[in-house]
């Protein structure tokens, strides 16, 4: 199966009573699949504010999503934790659903070894008959999945990509090694153009939420052949990719987005503890942000 080349993941909008807001998320959905390009779309990442939701909202996300979605994109459900048992129950509930893959997160916290890493992933995998994304990002969780594991998992019939969030040096080993028909997406956005360069399939991005479409069009242009004409993109959208993780300060990206997205006109409402709102400060450098550069 293919997820496309530009993945979002998707906040999760909430009302003032921090609920879910399904009529906010319907909008959403449409809003990423029409009018930013977005083939596939993580519900319940950690830009969806997973840690803070229940299982039985993350569900019922992913039902939602699949049924407003009806096939103009794929959903792919984040149903990783560092539990493995928890995993499996979750990614279980999330295919009777009906989404169209699962994103799963290394193992956070408690720091397993490498063969650790290996067999959490392998037994949420053999669990089910879904594609697996698997999700490297050290800076949040502390452990790195080395090549050496991913290329080994790599041989598991339907782990079928990586989200890479490490080095240049680490997705060029992998994309190098890797066995026919299994891809990598950068997790970065800054890294969108030098990632495909290494032979990256493609991103699964934050920044798709205000400029999806600038993005698509720099994937394809570098993939046509027009490097200079993606190079210029790049040039134009890095601004927005570094700003949303650090306006001015570095913060967490669902709090930047979801005030991006409120300045464009769709407001999804605020985030839950412990994340908070922009600052004054950072809310004026978004403002910026966008008058400048989307």
């Amino acid at each position: 199966m293919s997820f496309g080349r530009l993945i979002t993941a998707m906040v999760t909008p909430f009302d003032e009573q921090l609920n879910i807001d399904w009529d906010t998320t319907a909008k959403l959905i449409d809003y990423l699949i029409e009018e930013q390009k977005s083939e596939s779309l993580v519900v319940s990442g950690t830009t969806g504010e997973s840690p803070t939701l229940t299982d039985d909202e993350k569900v019922e996300l992913f039902r939602f999503a699949v049924k407003h979605a009806a096939g103009r994109c794929k959903i792919i459900a984040g149903t990783g934790s560092n539990e493995t048992a928890h995993s499996v129950h979750l990614t279980r509930k999330a295919e009777a659903v009906g989404v169209d893959g699962i994103l799963l997160v290394a193992p956070y916290y408690n720091k397993p070894s490498q063969e650790g890493i290996y067999q959490h992933f392998r037994t949420i995998a053999e669990a089910t008959t879904l594609p697996v994304i698997l999700y490297n990002v050290p800076s949040r969780t502390v452990v790195s999945m080395s090549v050496e594991t991913t290329l080994r998992l790599a041989q598991i019939p339907n782990i079928v990509a990586t989200k890479e969030c490490a080095s240049l040096e680490q997705m060029t080993e992998i994309v190098s090694n890797a066995p026919e028909g299994f891809v990598l997406y950068s997790g970065d956005d800054a890294v969108t153009l030098p990632s495909l360069a290494v032979g990256g399939h493609g991103i699964i991005s934050v920044a798709s939420h205000v400029v999806g479409a600038q993005m698509k069009e720099l994937v394809a242009a570098y993939l046509d052949g027009r490097v200079k004409e993606a190079q210029a993109l790049n040039a134009k959208l890095f601004p927005v990719f570094k700003g949303l993780f650090n306006c001015p300060n570095p913060v967490p990206n669902p709090v930047a987005v979801k005030h991006m997205l409120g300045l464009r006109g769709l407001s999804v409402g605020g985030v839950r503890l412990p994340l908070v709102p922009a600052t004054e400060a950072e809310a004026a450098f978004l403002q910026r942000l966008l008058d400048e550069y989307v």
